[in-house]
């Protein structure tokens, strides 16, 4: 993130001595830099040093089996039907994944006891359904449905999940560093005026809570595609304070300003995060294209260079049938997409929408898990049949 927040106790200049309130100890740093020390970093000051491992052991190894069918077809995936159930840590479903991506469905039911540190991916955790804390050594950060929370690699955080909600949370794990859109932002980081977008509506930690605590504390660490569980001689979160640009933070979807026009417009104006490797996008309530003779549906496209995942986070999506909420469609590299019959010409003089939809299109194609088929609606390629019509030919309402 560009933007420099701190919290706590730190001293005037880095890298001297801040001692403890016993006047003789002192607090060790611990910088948290990305990109070889020339990235986003924070640099944290610890009760306790960081390095402190009393044990380490491989909980276990996350092998992902791909559907054995990888026919190239439209495919729709009812999620929400996967019943909750689980650790928001251990117990993720696969849903698809390449070299750089891996989207994950969590729906827990219960509250780890450990503490969790993602050590080769930066992770987007778009929250469909629920509320509460998520804790970590920077300090506490509220959610609720709608947001989207990114926590980069390296931090430890736990999630404290009112549990008198529904949890489930899609989940984005990404092998680089994500970041807003570089067009949103000015040379100096700022967000520029034509941002969907800006500062007022980035969540950052609000509540530093340090824990002093010695004892045997347990981080499970995701590390080449294992976890693992390591043994800290202290809590960590042992941070008296920190500053810098390196953090977990949040945006609501709900906060996402559409960009509208007289026609309509491509769908890189509803994008707000960027990858090596994908980017992601917000479809959200919005004023339809103004034009006298518009048509608001999206017109067929070819993904030449990406594959396209929508996640529909309520039960409407202008272009789309037989969705519902939680549906999660793919359509890939090579194949023309766009509205079903109907909803084409169907939208001719609509004046707004209500969906609420996420969208990750992936540079590289993608693998379906063998966790989802399960609950695959197999009809969805046919969706784009005419019904029992073989011209194909549908009327367009008069205005």
């Amino acid at each position: 993130m560009p933007i420099y927040h701190t919290l706590g106790s730190i001293p005037r200049k880095r890298h001297t001595v801040f001692r403890k309130p016993d006047g003789e100890n002192i607090y060790y740093e611990h910088l948290m830099g990305t990109y070889g020390f020339s990235g986003p970093a924070s640099l944290l000051y610890r009760d306790g040093l960081p390095t402190e491992i009393k044990a380490q052991r491989e909980l276990m190894t996350l092998t992902w089996r791909p559907d054995p069918d990888q026919t190239l077809r439209m495919r729709h995936f009812r999620l929400n039907n996967v019943p909750n159930g689980g650790s928001m840590t251990l117990n993720r479903m696969p849903v698809a994944f390449n070299s750089d991506v891996a989207i994950t469905l969590a729906a827990p039911d219960r509250n780890d006891d450990f503490f969790y540190r993602n050590g080769q991916g930066d992770e987007i955790v778009y929250v469909s359904e629920g509320e509460g804390v998520l804790e970590s050594e920077y300090g506490t950060l509220p959610y609720r449905t709608g947001d989207y929370v990114i926590i980069h690699r390296g931090i430890t955080h736990r999630w404290k999940m009112n549990l008198d909600h529904k949890q489930r949370f899609l989940i984005t794990e990404s092998r680089d560093y994500v970041k807003t859109p570089e067009r949103y932002r000015t040379q100096w980081g700022q967000f520029m005026e034509h941002s969907p977008f800006c500062e007022r509506d980035i969540k950052r930690p609000s509540e530093l809570i340090t824990h002093t605590e010695r004892g045997d504390f347990p981080v499970v660490i995701k590390k080449n595609n294992a976890l693992h569980e390591v043994i800290f001689a202290h809590h960590p979160f042992d941070v008296v304070g920190w500053d810098g640009h390196y953090y977990p933070w949040a945006l609501n979807i709900e906060d996402f300003e559409p960009i509208t026009g007289s026609l309509h417009q491509p769908p890189p104006v509803h994008q707000h995060l960027e990858a090596g490797g994908f980017v992601m996008c917000s479809f959200v309530q919005r004023e339809f294209d103004y034009h006298p003779e518009a048509i608001p549906a999206p017109y067929n496209h070819m993904n030449v260079m990406s594959d396209e995942i929508l996640y529909y986070a309520n039960d409407e999506f202008m272009s789309r049938k037989g969705i519902e909420y939680g549906s999660m469609t793919l359509h890939p590299i090579g194949l023309t997409h766009g509205p079903q019959p109907g909803k084409y010409e169907g939208s001719v003089g609509a004046e707004r929408t209500e969906e609420l939809a996420v969208m990750i299109d992936t540079f590289a194609p993608l693998t379906v898990s063998e966790s989802v088929l399960s609950v695959e609606d197999e009809s969805y390629q046919k969706s784009w049949l005419t019904d029992g019509d073989p011209s194909g030919e549908v009327k367009v309402p008069k205005q």
